[in-house]
């Protein structure tokens, strides 16, 4: 997690930037190396560093605020952002303040109240909330850390830290995880239940199918927006219509309502995808892939520079499937050689001899 692969300037626009969340967002592109090249790779050591980090207003105490729009018990993505960053703290003695459920239109004044409380740093969990960032400039909040998790085309500027992922990579792999599985149960349908029509939800959706269709190239995906990443009846009802229609091989791509379709394909034979977190072996509804792209994963990243006074604010980290500890992709219980098929290709995503933006414009 202490891999610094690039970073990127300050004052510039990342087309490419994606939250490969639930609720999150994504631009029209989502390369990594488009992202790159349109805000240009900043040399070691860019940015600037908080004074007196990580206890940056002098207090003797550090205390870190985290802002989230979704449940922080969701046992899912947005937990675990909370979840790593409590670890953290404890360990270290820091004090941890968490405001969860964040109404985007609340996303500023909520920015404002964690100020006024002395934090050394705000948080933000996904990019719903990437409107607080503007409470950074305003006098209660100077000298503040800023971090968010990715960003839906958010402009890099120097009051914050920003990490970043590209769906292209996890989603292709988790599509081809599930295509491993749907040639070994002999199935030809792969279902995808997610929240809101948004076009991250849609590109989410195009890669997964890619990735899918690289190993059963005849494979159909149906796909479902329920309009609610947490509402689990509706959620249900979308998973129990799919596997009506014969998916063999289920991704729930949601927020709080993940375990309900999960549980729901448990009982009836299907295998299922998680959205972000490792599930493998967990108690509760089990998993045959883990697809980890969990923002605690990367969050924990910039806590530890954090704590060692060398998270620097206008600049992005990027993280990549086959490059860094996490994301990643891996299968459960696999099957003969379907671990090593799946290690393989994340190992030739992340050396570039799999050009994985290509794969997915030409779907498969």
């Amino acid at each position: 997690m202490k891999n610094m692969v690039r970073v990127i300037a300050a004052s510039v626009i990342i087309p490419g930037l994606l939250v490969t969340a639930c609720g999150g967002g994504s631009s029209s592109s989502s390369s990594p190396s488009a992202a790159a090249a349109a805000a240009g790779a900043g040399a070691p050591g860019a940015g600037t560093l908080p004074a007196n980090e990580p206890d940056v207003n002098k207090d003797g105490k550090v205390v870190i605020g985290v802002m989230s729009p979704g449940d922080t018990k969701d046992k899912g993505y947005y937990q675990s952002f909370v979840d790593e960053a409590n670890t953290f703290a404890n360990a270290n003695g820091w004090k941890l303040v968490v405001v969860d459920k964040i109404n985007p239109a609340n996303a500023v004044q909520q920015a404002r109240n964690l100020c006024r409380q002395k934090v050394d740093m705000i948080a933000i969990g996904a990019s719903e909330l990437k409107d607080a960032l503007s409470a950074a400039k305003e006098p209660q909040c100077k000298g503040t850390a800023w971090y968010i998790s990715g960003g839906q085309g958010v402009t890099q500027t120097p009051e914050f830290t920003q990490s970043l992922d590209y769906i292209n990579e996890s989603l292709y792999v988790a599509g081809y995880a599930a295509g491993l599985i749907l040639k070994e149960n002999g199935g030809k349908k792969a279902g995808y239940v997610t929240g809101p029509d948004l076009q991250f939800a849609r590109d989410v959706a195009k890669a997964f199918e890619a990735g899918i269709k690289k190993v059963v190239p005849d494979a159909e995906m149906v796909t479902t927006y329920t309009g609610d990443f947490n509402d689990s009846g509706k959620a249900k009802e979308a998973a129990q219509a799919q596997i009506s229609q014969g998916v063999k091989v289920i991704y729930p791509y949601l927020g709080g309502a993940t375990d309900v379709v999960t549980q729901l394909a448990n009982d009836k034979g299907v295998p299922a995808l998680t959205p972000g977190t490792d599930r493998c072996g967990t108690p509760g509804p089990q998993y045959a892939v883990s697809v980890v792209f969990s923002p605690g994963a990367y969050f924990a990243g910039a806590l530890e520079d954090f704590k060692k006074g060398t998270l620097r604010m206008g600049v992005a980290r990027e993280w990549h499937l086959g490059k860094d500890p996490v994301p990643t992709v891996k299968l459960c219980k696999p099957i003969g050689d379907q671990d090593q098929q799946l290690k393989t290709l994340i190992q030739d995503i992340g050396s570039g001899k799999v050009k994985v933006d290509e794969a997915v414009a030409a779907g498969k």
